[in-house]
Parts: structure tokens; C-alpha cells; sequence
């Protein structure tokens, strides 16, 4: 009989006891107050439409500086080299009191070609969907020919367009800005997106253009929040483009092709989710740099903010230490969990063979996780994905009764007790369920709990509760001692 895989034999029954069995002095009143206590406050979200207010312009002008900016943090990655932003990327911005949608989009150009064709769509696609256009100019630069070409793709939009002349650090070069009235979009207004200068003015300037009825998107009441996350070129694209059944995110053969955190409402199985498209992980955060590590961090951030997180892997590859490492983060950030095999058109039986193996081999550490077999580009099984959605949020968010938890405890002890170590057992005395999100389970004992006890604990609770696709926390809280004054032999 060892401790990491414990023979459960020693104890009588007699020796058991998972009743409420405490006395006066044991346990603080709070221990069970703070257990019983509902988790969070549902906040209220506004319903109605939401002003949405796109931000474009050519290659390395500053727009994703100047999204920052407007949202008073640093969520867009910027760099020092053009084509870091590569999707519509939208983010909640709010000014004087009035709620806004700013989406930054990658640079534009006329007659770009492959991947930069891509995103060039992906920001007239912005400009449709917009209520008012942020078009933005490198005033140091002055006005250019592909500017121009710019200007007469946003006149056919047909949408409002506020002239934004960034880079103007000074009030020396606020003469620069003049010259960008040759544009024909009326007054430039001169900021510096680095330092803030102007940006108040600038932002009048916004809430002035939205419309009295704005178009833009509508405020959802709560849509669950759902990360894909993986190793870069798995397919995370494909697969929100396949469910929002249009090219909401570029797509390209070259790993590393996103960059932000890709929001996108989508329906599927009849529900709205938000689906977060985010950078491929290619290597740890510290051990990243320039763009790939703010990336990774945007990743990271994503995942926090998720409810449940779809983990890609490539299905014809071998599963990766990063893809374990992947895997680990999410369920240590305590979200339910979807591992989808993409790319499942390429597998052959030898393959699915050898992938068998490494499931049991490389991922025993989260035997909980739910799995689908998919293809992004076929479409294979896609439509599963919701109804795994809802169970893996479901049993994310469940709540067990204290009674039915004590009383489930009770038959599990007496069957399969607790090793005596020492000549003494330790008791379970009460157990309650601390919180959801993920499930949290409190043990209040008379001592410490071997970790396999433990162990084994969490997995009955998982065959007899249901648990799958999310993790569960089962910690032990030892009763006080009270003869704190006597001495050690």
C-alpha cells in the first residue's frame, strides 16, 4: 500500500465519520459563511445599438497607437514595422459618457496582393459595417498617393469620416497637418497618439460624427466567451471563419498570421457565442520577443477572460510539448476545457493508430477534457462543437446541494476509508461546495488528507457528479488545534 495510490483498508466503519461533527471552538463561523456565500454579481449590459467607429489608413500610420490610446490601455500590439495588426480587431471604448465601439484594422493599401489583399479587405469590411470612419495620416509624412487611393475607397462607403494627422508630437508641426486639407475630407486633426496630444479634441470630433440612429453592431446580453487557442498554423482561422460562414479573420499558410485577440459574435447551434481567434503559441512568454511576445500575452489575457477555451492541435502531427503546455495553462486558469483534433481530413488509420497512443500518453493529466475530431476546411463534425460547448460550460457552472454532497461523501468513506499513517486516520467531518466557475469543494477534516486520498476523491466526484470538460478543486481545510499551549516531548 503506498500514499500516491492508497489500499483504502485498515479502518473499521465505526472509525468514520462524515457527519456535521464539530464542536464549539473547531471551526470560525465565517469558514462556513464564506462557503455557503454566493459567487459575484450579474452586472447589467446596456441593450441598444452601440456606435461602432473604425480606424483606417496605411501600413505603420499609428492606428493601432491610437486605438490605445482611446481605450486608455495597451490591448492592440504595436511594433515599429508595418503589418503587425492583420484582422478587425474591436475593442468597448468610452468618452463623455457615451459607449463606443473601436475596431482597428490592419494597414490599407491599393492593388495589394495575397496576404496583404486579405487584410486590406478585412478594413474596407470595417469600413461597411462602421458608423463613422477614424482615417488616419502620418503628418510627418504628408498626403500620398495610396492616401489618396484610400480616400476615394472610404467616399464610396458612404460613411462619415473624421481626418486624424498623427505623429504630430509638437506644436511645430502642426503646419505639417495643414497640408492634409489637400485630401478633401475637411479639417485634420492633429494628435499624437504616442503622447495623447489632441486625442480629447479628437474624440469630440468622433461623438459629433455618430449619426443620431446608429447602424453599428448591437450590445449582446451575455454571449458565453469562447478562446481558440493553439500552437500557430493549426487552424484557429479556418475554424472561425467555417462557423461565422464568412472570412472574418485572414487566413494564410504562413504560421503567425494573427496577432490580436480576433473577437467575433457567432452563431452556432441555434446560440450566439463570442469566439476569441487569438495568436498561435509557439514558445513561452518569457522566452518570446518584439511582436510574438505581446502577442503571447494578448493570448494569455484572452484565455483569463474566457469561459471555456477550444485548444486546437494538429491532428496528422505529433501532440508537442507546447501543445501539453497549451493544454496546462488553460486548465490552470481554471476554464473549461474543448481539445478539437483539426485537420482531421489528413489523418490516415496508421495515424489515428499512433494518435491513440499519445492521447493516453501525453494527455492523462486532463483525462477530463472533452475531444472532437474535426476538419476546419472540410467542415467535418463542426457541428458538434456546440452541443460540447454547453456541456462543458454547464458542468462549469454546477452546483452541488450540500446535503446531496455530504450524503455522497458519507457512502464513499465508509466503502473506501481513509489509510490509518501513524496508528491515527484522519476525518472527514463536513464538506461543502465553495464556488462554480470552476467548481471549488471544500473538506473540513480532523487533520491533513494523503494527496492520492485526494486524488481519489476528485475522481469519484467526477464519475458520480459528471464533470466533464471542466476542471474541479478539491482542497482540505484541517480543524484548528486548541491546546496551543502544551509543550513538545
Amino acid at each position: 500500500m503506498t500514499s500516491n495510490e492508497p489500499g483504502w483498508t485498515g479502518l473499521d466503519e465505526a472509525d468514520v465519520d462524515v457527519e456535521v461533527d464539530f464542536d464549539e471552538g473547531e471551526f470560525d463561523e465565517s469558514d462556513f459563511e464564506e462557503a455557503e456565500a454566493a459567487e459575484g454579481d450579474i452586472e447589467d449590459v446596456d441593450e441598444g445599438p452601440v456606435p461602432v467607429v473604425a480606424v483606417v489608413g496605411r501600413p505603420n500610420v499609428g492606428k493601432s497607437t491610437l486605438v490605445n490610446r482611446i481605450i486608455g490601455r495597451r490591448q492592440a500590439v504595436v511594433e515599429d514595422v508595418p503589418g503587425v495588426t492583420r484582422d478587425r480587431v474591436a475593442y468597448d471604448a468610452l468618452w463623455s459618457g457615451r459607449r463606443f465601439t473601436i475596431v482597428d484594422t490592419g494597414g490599407w493599401e491599393p492593388d495589394a496582393r495575397d496576404r496583404a489583399k486579405a487584410i486590406a479587405a478585412q478594413a474596407e469590411a470595417a469600413v461597411q459595417t462602421s458608423d463613422v470612419v477614424l482615417f488616419v495620416v502620418d503628418a510627418t509624412v504628408g498626403p500620398t498617393d495610396d492616401d489618396e487611393a484610400a480616400v476615394r475607397m472610404l467616399r464610396r462607403g458612404g460613411k462619415p469620416v473624421v481626418l486624424v494627422a498623427n505623429k504630430v508630437d509638437n506644436a511645430r508641426l502642426e503646419a505639417e497637418a495643414t497640408l492634409l486639407w489637400s485630401l478633401g475630407l475637411g479639417e485634420p486633426h492633429p494628435v499624437s497618439a504616442l503622447h495623447g496630444r489632441g486625442s480629447g479634441d479628437l474624440l469630440d470630433a468622433v461623438l459629433d460624427a455618430i449619426p443620431e440612429h446608429p447602424t453599428g453592431m448591437v450590445r449582446p446580453r451575455g454571449p458565453r466567451r469562447v478562446a481558440l487557442v493553439g500552437r500557430p498554423n493549426v487552424g484557429k482561422s479556418s475554424l472561425l471563419n467555417r462557423l461565422a460562414r464568412e472570412e472574418r479573420a485572414v487566413v494564410d499558410s504562413v504560421a503567425g498570421t494573427t496577432v490580436d485577440p480576433v473577437d467575433s459574435l457567432v452563431s452556432i447551434g441555434g446560440e450566439i457565442w463570442n469566439l476569441v481567434d487569438t495568436a498561435g503559441l509557439r514558445k513561452r512568454v518569457g522566452f518570446a520577443s518584439g511582436t510574438e511576445y505581446y502577442a503571447s500575452l494578448r493570448t494569455s489575457a484572452a484565455i483569463e477572460a474566457a469561459e471555456v477555451a477550444v485548444v486546437l492541435l494538429d491532428a496528422h502531427e505529433p501532440i508537442s510539448e507546447q501543445d501539453q503546455r497549451i493544454i496546462t495553462m488553460v486548465a490552470e486558469a481554471g476554464r473549461a476545457l474543448i481539445i478539437a483534433f483539426n485537420k482531421w481530413d489528413l489523418v490516415d488509420e496508421d495515424r489515428r493508430y499512433q494518435l491513440g497512443r499519445e492521447v493516453e500518453r501525453e494527455l492523462r493529466r486532463v483525462p477530463w477534457a472533452l475531444r472532437l475530431n474535426i476538419s476546419a476546411k472540410t467542415g467535418r463534425a463542426v457541428d458538434k462543437l456546440a452541443p460540447a460547448l454547453r456541456t462543458a460550460l454547464d458542468n462549469w457552472s454546477r452546483r452541488i446541494s450540500t446535503g446531496r454532497l455530504n450524503q455522497f461523501l458519507t457512502a464513499l468513506v465508509q466503502a473506501t476509508p481513509h489509510p490509518v499513517r501513524g496508528g491515527k486516520s484522519p476525518r472527514i467531518l463536513f464538506a461543502t461546495q465553495a464556488g462554480t466557475s470552476p467548481p471549488r469543494f471544500v473538506l473540513f477534516t480532523t487533520g491533513a488528507l494523503d494527496p492520492g486520498y485526494v486524488r481519489f476523491v476528485e475522481r469519484r466526484l467526477r464519475e458520480e457528479f459528471d464533470f466533464a470538460g471542466t476542471p474541479i478543486h478539491v482542497s482540505v481545510r484541517p480543524r484548528k488545534k486548541q491546546n496551543h499551549g502544551r509543550g513538545r516531548g
